[in-house]
């Protein structure tokens, strides 16, 4: 099993940055990769983006330019830059292994 805990959302300008961070703690053998996902209200959830562990990375074209996604062994984290208020969403940690964190909500409001 393993848990995956997101910190960093809250409350931003528009134009502002905030740094989403989550852990993957518990029975990790390997994590492939793992993902960045948001779900705003009344909307699907949609991949944001994603890292492998061999470096690679993707992003949806919404955030291409403005999110960075980065990994250092079993975290992940996603700088969000010049945010918009479309960006507001639950924000969701994933892994390849299908293992979803809690969420943390993020909202670009003036």
């Amino acid at each position: 099993q393993v848990r995956l805990v997101e910190s960093g959302g809250g409350l931003v300008q528009p134009g502002g940055s905030l740094r989403l961070s989550c852990a993957a703690s518990g029975t990790i053998i390997r994590i492939y990769a793992m993902d960045w996902y948001r779900q705003a209200p009344g909307k699907q959830r949609e991949l944001v983006a994603t890292a492998t562990s061999g470096g690679s990375t993707n992003y949806a074209d919404s955030v291409k330019g403005r999110f960075t996604i980065s990994r250092d062994n079993n975290r992940v984290y996603l700088q969000m830059n010049s945010l918009k208020p479309e960006d507001t969403a639950v924000y969701y940690c994933h892994t390849d292994s299908g293992f979803w964190g809690q969420g943390t909500q993020v909202t670009v409001s003036s």
